[in-house]
C-alpha cells in the first residue's frame, strides 16, 4: 500500500515558464538566447543559495552584475518581476487536493531557504504534512539523506512512498532506495496517478511515465523500509 506521496517544487508543484518567456527576458537583459538559466541557476551562487549559504537576496545580490543588472534597484525590479510570472501548477496541485487527507503528503524541493512562506502565499502549504527545503535543511537531492529525512518524518518507509520530481536523476536516486519514482516530464504525466495510489495498486504504476531504471538496492542504514 502507497502511504505517502512525496512533490518537487520547482516545475512540478510550480509550473514550467514557457520559453517565450525566457527568451523576452534574455531580450531585455541583453543576453545571448539560451544563456538566462546557464547565468543564473548554474553558478556557485545558486549552490550556495540551495544549500541555505545565501538568502536569496543574497543570491539575487551576487547574479545580478552577471545578467547586466547594474545597481540595486534594477536587480530588485528584475526579481520581482521573475517571482511574479510564477504560475501554480494546476493539474499537479489538483492531484495534492484529491489526496490530502488519505495518504500523506509531502514536498522534497532544492529550494533556497524560505519556501514555506511560498506555500503559504500559494495557499498550499496545508496540504502538506512537512515540507524539505533544501535552503533550510542543508542537503540537496539527489543526496540520499533528503529523501530519508522526508520518509522519516512521515513516519512511511521507501515501499510506502511516491516520488515525483521533473528531473530525471533525483526520480533515479529514489528509486535506488526503493522509493517508486515518476518522471513528471509534460503535462498529463499524472494522469490516474491519485486513483492508482488510494486504490493501492502499486504495480499499476507502469501506466504511468516512470522512469525505467534497474532497480538497486538502497542503503540499509538511510531508509526503514
Amino acid at each position: 500500500m502507497i502511504e505517502a506521496v512525496l512533490f518537487d517544487f520547482g516545475r512540478v508543484v510550480s509550473a514550467p515558464k514557457p520559453p517565450s518567456l525566457f527568451a523576452r527576458y534574455e531580450k531585455e537583459l541583453g543576453l545571448r538566447p539560451g544563456t538566462l538559466n546557464t547565468v543564473m541557476f548554474d553558478s556557485p551562487h545558486w549552490r550556495d543559495a540551495l544549500l541555505g549559504r545565501k538568502t536569496m537576496k543574497e543570491f539575487w545580490r551576487a547574479v545580478g552584475p552577471e545578467l547586466g543588472l547594474r545597481t540595486s534597484r534594477a536587480v530588485d525590479d528584475f526579481r520581482s518581476r521573475y517571482y511574479a510570472d510564477e504560475r501554480i501548477n494546476d493539474e499537479v496541485v489538483e492531484v495534492v487536493r484529491r489526496l490530502h487527507g488519505r495518504v500523506k503528503l509531502a514536498i522534497l524541493s532544492n529550494s533556497p531557504p524560505g519556501l514555506k512562506d511560498w506555500l503559504a502565499e500559494w495557499g498550499l502549504l496545508h496540504y502538506f504534512d512537512t515540507v524539505f527545503c533544501s535552503g533550510d535543511e542543508g542537503v540537496v537531492k539527489p543526496d540520499p539523506r533528503a529523501y530519508c529525512i522526508v520518509l522519516e518524518r512521515l513516519g512511511a518507509g521507501p515501499r510506502q512512498a511516491v516520488f515525483i520530481d521533473d528531473a530525471r536523476e533525483n526520480v533515479e536516486a529514489a528509486e535506488s532506495l526503493g522509493i517508486r519514482g515518476i518522471l513528471y516530464d509534460k503535462p498529463g504525466a499524472l494522469m490516474g496517478v491519485d486513483s492508482l495510489v488510494l486504490r493501492g495498486l502499486p504495480n499499476q504504476f507502469a501506466v504511468l511515465k516512470i522512469s525505467r531504471t534497474p532497480s538497486r538496492t538502497f542503503s540499509p542504514g538511510c531508509c526503514r523500509q
